[in-house]
């Protein structure tokens, strides 16, 4: 059992949780390739590369905060079941992780879930509570089943433990290309970003991170306009990966986002369609919207001055069949 710590404060989390998490999670969490994309570089002018992390086992990187979080519970934290609120990907990691680990686990979600990652849930045997229409409502139901049934919540960003765990990601990055310059970070509640610019910036200050998100609904861009969290309605979208609130006591991400951030790009729906076209036609990647906004940004030459080596972190690919198609069909080469 891993030693028990006090949880990092915002000011406090350092890269060597990150580490910490690297060792923890390596019996579950295999390294991801980094792939060298030359149309992308052709059209950005510089090299870019693509970290896919669409390979995990439940084709999404947030395996890896979910993972660590979980690992590092006691016995007895464990032995009440766990709880998570998700827009999908956060649940089917915390699903898979429990099922490896044999616990019980309750996923959160609301109605606006792609049938794609529901079908995946009750694939790994969790059980599913499905309420209302955004993340804030499958966030009040979680916290309603941690009070009554006593079960143990891991949250899918504003955590310590998950953000260092999406931070191995920036380890590896530094071990596969020491010299990149800037990486495109998908951007909704913080925690991916969060955790790469802790990894990254500890160990080389002059990478550059962009926060990447979708027009609609881009709840972190707004919260930092108005200098606080703030609760927006959700919106159809491509990226709906990236909905969502910020938690009504947002202890972690947002302060990160803050201090670490240095540029950020919002991307319209027909972007982020080009850049689902874009992955499969060059590189056969079946990626989901929220893993294409940063290919969306380079597609439509929205980057900030880009400095290269750029990555763009792939980083899910659960996505509806139809969207899928949609996206493909309303992006003719």
């Amino acid at each position: 059992m891993d030693g028990r710590t006090s949880p990092p404060t915002a000011e406090k989390i350092h890269v060597h949780h990150v580490w910490e998490a690297k060792r923890r999670i390596a019996g579950i969490v295999q390294k991801t390739p980094l792939t060298y994309s030359d149309p992308l570089s052709e059209t950005a002018g510089i090299p870019v590369y693509l970290k896919q992390e669409q390979l995990h086992p439940v084709h999404a990187f947030k395996i890896r905060g979910a993972a660590n979080a979980i690992l590092r519970l006691s016995d007895e934290e464990r032995s009440r079941g766990i709880t998570t609120f998700s827009t999908g990907n956060h649940g089917l990691a915390v699903a898979y992780v429990c099922r490896r680990l044999n616990i019980p686990a309750v996923i959160c979600l609301s109605s606006r879930v792609p049938r794609a990652k529901t079908e995946t849930l009750h694939r790994l045997g969790a059980r599913l509570e499905i309420v209302g229409t955004s993340q804030d409502d499958a966030e009040n139901r979680c916290r309603q089943l941690e009070r009554e049934e006593g079960l143990t919540l891991v949250p899918p960003f504003d955590d310590p433990w998950v953000i260092a765990g999406q931070g191995t990601i920036g380890l590896e990055l530094l071990e596969e290309l020491p010299e990149l310059r800037s990486v495109l970070v998908p951007l909704s509640g913080g925690g991916l970003l969060s955790g790469l610019a802790l990894a990254l910036k500890s160990n080389l200050p002059r990478v550059s991170i962009i926060g990447i998100s979708m027009e609609r609904s881009a709840v972190m861009l707004e919260s930092l306009k108005a200098g606080k969290p703030v609760k927006l309605d959700e919106s159809d979208t491509y990226a709906d990966s990236l909905l969502g609130g910020l938690g009504a006591c947002n202890h972690w991400t947002y302060s990160l986002v803050r201090r670490w951030m240095d540029a950020a790009i919002q991307v319209p729906e027909d972007a982020i369609a080009a850049g689902i076209a874009f992955l499969y036609r060059h590189h056969r990647i079946i990626a989901e919207g929220a893993a294409a906004v940063g290919v969306g940004a380079v597609l439509t030459g929205r980057l900030p001055e880009p400095k290269g080596p750029v990555v763009i972190p792939v980083t899910g690919s659960n996505i509806n069949p139809d969207r899928f198609t949609q996206a493909i069909l309303s992006s003719p080469e």
